[in-house]
């Protein structure tokens, strides 16, 4: 019964774009700001760990530091864009700024709004690894033309971030809860997804946790190959396991929200 409740079909008509453009238009009124942190960001991490720290390191997987998580910076920035924007951003959109009142005042459904906001959340997360994307391969740690299919990749990890973060913001009391799935999701995973080291020099249980719970894990590793332009087919299971949390997670978000707001 709870498994029919919160796994039915959502109701989505072309409307859900009517959100997405009332976020971009939002977005682009300060994109000068919106760009910044994309582009400096990677520069100061490469800087710092990838180029200074990096010279005390030896090669990791026959690969130089900078260039080993320089596709991490890539991948993180697709979980930060889409799970911040669809918590704080959502909550504040929804409980500060009622917009989502405003916005199912018209024609638009409750469904589409939820919706709109986990496709914005997404298409954030292509835009700022398109950025990144860019400065990487200005540093010289991109390989083309792979790397390019690393953009659909962000659209995709951003809508899987997105949902979940969206989960969250239909789960928290207040806008201070937040700091509980950072804490306990986005800070681990930031750390122990492969992304400044393999996972393999960590302990096996923990090895574990992160290859079947951890959504950045399996983002880091398709990301790497793309940018390093060594694509196998060792990383179908990494995107077998990203296809199935973007089937999951979307509709699991939208019937939550509903349950939050219309109870």
């Amino acid at each position: 019964m709870w498994g029919m409740l919160y796994f039915k079909p959502c109701k989505i008509t072309w409307r859900v774009w009517k959100v997405w453009r009332r976020n971009k238009d939002a977005f682009m009124k300060t994109y000068i700001t919106n760009f910044i942190p994309p582009f400096l960001e990677p520069v100061l991490y490469l800087l710092a760990l990838g180029f200074g720290l990096g010279i005390y390191i030896q090669k990791i997987d026959g690969v130089p530091y900078a260039a080993y998580i320089a596709p991490s910076l890539i991948a993180i920035s697709m979980m930060y864009s889409g799970f911040f924007e669809c918590t704080y951003g959502s909550y504040v959109r929804m409980y500060y700024q009622k917009t989502f009142d405003a916005i199912i005042a018209t024609p638009v459904s409750l469904d589409e709004v939820i919706a709109g906001e986990i496709l914005w959340g997404a298409t954030k997360s292509a835009i700022n690894a398109s950025i990144m994307l860019i400065v990487i391969t200005l540093f010289g740690l991109a390989a083309w033309p792979q790397s390019l299919l690393v953009i659909p990749l962000a659209f995709l990890a951003g809508l899987m971030f997105a949902s979940i973060a969206m989960c969250c913001t239909a789960l928290v009391p207040n806008i201070d809860s937040f700091n509980y799935p950072i804490f306990l999701l986005i800070t681990p995973m930031f750390l122990f997804s492969g992304t400044f080291f393999p996972i393999s020099v960590l302990p096996r249980p923990i090895q574990l946790i992160s290859q079947i719970f951890l959504p950045l894990t399996h983002v880091v590793k398709v990301t790497r190959e793309l940018t390093l332009g060594v694509v196998s087919w060792s990383t179908t299971p990494n995107l077998v396991w990203i296809a199935a949390a973007c089937a999951i997670f979307p509709t699991l978000s939208v019937n939550l929200m509903k349950k939050r707001l219309i109870a």
